[in-house]
C-alpha cells in the first residue's frame, strides 16, 4: 500500500536561485527577534520575582545569575547586567539568539505558573550583551599578568571560543586553531541566518578576541596523529573542540542523486552568501530529520522560495530533536511535519532528469514496546509507504565525529564520542575534550560554552600546581 505524491515525467527537476523579488529576501532572513526597545526592557524587567535560589540560574547550564542581572536592567546599568553574563557565559550574546530557553531557564521561570507566560530571559539576556558590545571587552574584564605559558585549542566553536577567553582571562597565551576559513564553528556556519543575523557570529568573535592574548589560526585542519603530537610539544596543555564534522549516510539507494544533500552544507552555503538570492533550492523540498538543524534547513528552504517543504522524521514527536517551539517555528513558516516515516530510497526521475532526485519513498514505522524501554525505543516495519516527491532532499540526521585519527592519539572513545571528565580531562596528560566530540550532554551551544569554560578553569588549575 502506498500513499503517494508522484513525481511524473512533466515534473523536471527545479532546483534554481533568485525564486523570488529581490526585496523579499532581506525581509525573510531579517532578525527573527529583533532587540528589545529599552522601555520593552525595562517593563519586561519588571515582571522578574528576583527569586531566591531561583530555579532559572539552576536550569542554566553556564549558571548565569539571571535575577542579579536582570535587577540591574531594571536599574538601567546595562554594563552591570552584561557583566554578570559574561562572567558565566562568554557567548552570552549567542546563546540569547539560540539557546532553547524555553526548555531551559524560561520553563522553570516561577512566572509561568502564576501567569501562564515566563519572562522573556533570553531576550533581556540579549538586550544587555548588544548594548556593550560597541565598547572594549577590556572595560568588562581585565587580563590577567601574563603566565608565559600556552595552550592550544584545537576548534573555534562554541567550547573552543570559551576555554580561549578563560584562558587568556586568566593570563595565558592561546592559539586557536580552525579548520575552516572563520572562525565561529557552528555559531558562523552551521545556525540559521535569522537567529543570527548582521554577521553576529564574527562581531563577537572579534570583540571576545580584544581580551588579548589568542592568536587565531584558520584554515588548520587536524589531519595526523603526529600534528596533534607537535601541539603537545609544543604547548603546555591541549582543548581538543573538534565538533563533528561528518555527516553519517542515510545508507539507502538514491542517496548519490544530483540534488541530494547535507542540510549542515546548505546551511553554511547560505551563511555565507553574500546574497542569499544566490542561493539554489528546490520548487519541492524534502528533509530528512527532526532535530534544530532539520528546522533551519526547513524553514530556511521556504524563505528561499520552495513551494512545499516536507520535514520527515522517523519517529514520533517526544523524541524530536526540536523543541516544541522550534517544531511550531517551522508550522508557521508553512512547513509540513511527518512522523513515523523512515526514507528507504530516493527516486530519481525519468528521461531528461534521470540522475537527480524526484522523490524518496518512506515506510512507515511503529514502535516496538518493550519493558523498561528507553526514550528511543525500536522501530518495526508497517509495510506501508508513502512517496514525496523532491527536486532537493537535505540530509539532517545529525553529525558524528571523525575517529579515525583520535583512536590513534591513546584517546578512549565511545558510542563514536571522545570519553572525558565534566572538566574535559581525557586520560592522556595535558590532553583535554569538550563540546559535541565529548561523550555526553545534549549538543546545545550552551552546553557546549560550558564545557570550554570548566576545561579553562581545570588547565588554568593543572599549569598553576
Amino acid at each position: 500500500m502506498s500513499a503517494a505524491i508522484p513525481a511524473t515525467d512533466s515534473h523536471a527537476p527545479d532546483v534554481r536561485p533568485a525564486r523570488l523579488a529581490a526585496e523579499q529576501y532581506a525581509h525573510h532572513f531579517a532578525d527573527a527577534a529583533p532587540r528589545l526597545t529599552r522601555t520593552q526592557a525595562l517593563v519586561e524587567a519588571e515582571r522578574c520575582l528576583y527569586c531566591f535560589d531561583a530555579p532559572c540560574a539552576t536550569a542554566c547550564p553556564t549558571g548565569i545569575d539571571v535575577p542579579s542581572f536582570i535587577q540591574r536592567i531594571a536599574d538601567d546599568n546595562l554594563r552591570g547586567a552584561a557583566r554578570v553574563i559574561l562572567d558565566a557565559n562568554p557567548l552570552g550574546g549567542t546563546c540569547a539568539r539560540v539557546c532553547p530557553t524555553e526548555v531551559l531557564c524560561e520553563q522553570v521561570c516561577v512566572r509561568t505558573t502564576q501567569s501562564g507566560k515566563p519572562v522573556e530571559i533570553g531576550r533581556l539576556q540579549r538586550y544587555a550583551v548588544d548594548a556593550v558590545m560597541d565598547r572594549p571587552i577590556s572595560q568588562l574584564f581585565q587580563r590577567a599578568t601574563p603566565t608565559g605559558k600556552s595552550v592550544a585549542v584545537v576548534g573555534a566553536g562554541p567550547a573552543g571560543i570559551a576555554c580561549a577567553v578563560g584562558l587568556a582571562r586568566r593570563g595565558h597565551s592561546v592559539v586557536l586553531h580552525d579548520a575552516q576559513a572563520k572562525g565561529g564553528g557552528l555559531n558562523e556556519y552551521g545556525l540559521a541566518s535569522y537567529k543570527m543575523a548582521g554577521q553576529f557570529a564574527q562581531r563577537e568573535l572579534d570583540w571576545l578576541l580584544g581580551i588579548g592574548g589568542i592568536t587565531v589560526l584558520t584554515g588548520w585542519r587536524l589531519a595526523t596523529a603526529e600534528q596533534l603530537q607537535g601541539l603537545r610539544q609544543a604547548h603546555a596543555a591541549v582543548y581538543l573542540a573538534v565538533g563533528l564534522a561528518d555527516t553519517p549516510s542515510l545508507r539507502v539507494p538514491g542517496e548519490d542523486l544530483a540534488g541530494v544533500r547535507d542540510a549542515v552544507d546548505f546551511i553554511a552555503e547560505l551563511r555565507q552568501a553574500d546574497d542569499p538570492a544566490t542561493v539554489a533550492v528546490g520548487r519541492r523540498v524534502v528533509v530528512i530529520g527532526g532535530g534544530m538543524t532539520a528546522v533551519d534547513a526547513a524553514v530556511q528552504s521556504k524563505l528561499l522560495g520552495a513551494e512545499t517543504v516536507h520535514m520527515v522524521y522517523r519517529r514520533g514527536p517526544a523524541t524530536m530533536g526540536a523543541s516544541r517551539a522550534e517544531q511550531d517555528w517551522a508550522q508557521t513558516h508553512g512547513i509540513t511535519i511527518h512522523h513515523w516515516l523512515a526514507p528507504e530510497a530516493i527516486l530519481p526521475g525519468h528521461g531528461g532528469a534521470h540522475g537527480h532526485a524526484a522523490a524518496v519513498r518512506f515506510e512507515r514505522m511503529v514502535p516496538l514496546h518493550q519493558p523498561g524501554g528507553g526514550r528511543l525505543q525500536h522501530l518495526q516495519a508497517t509495510g506501508l509507504h508513502e512517496t514525496l516527491a523532491a527536486d532537493m532532499v537535505l540530509k539532517a540526521i545529525g553529525q558524528k565525529l571523525d575517529a579515525s585519527l583520535l583512536d590513534d592519539c591513546g584517546l578512549t572513545l565511545r558510542e563514536g564520542r571522545v570519553v572525558a571528565d565534566d572538566d574535559g580531562r581525557t586520560g592522556v596528560p595535558g590532553l583535554y575534550a569538550g563540546g559535541d566530540c565529548r561523550l555526553g550532554g545534549r549538543d546545545l551551544t550552551v552546553e557546549a560554552v560550558e564545557d570550554g569554560k570548566r576545561a579553562a578553569a581545570a588547565i588554568h588549575a593543572e599549569l598553576s600546581a
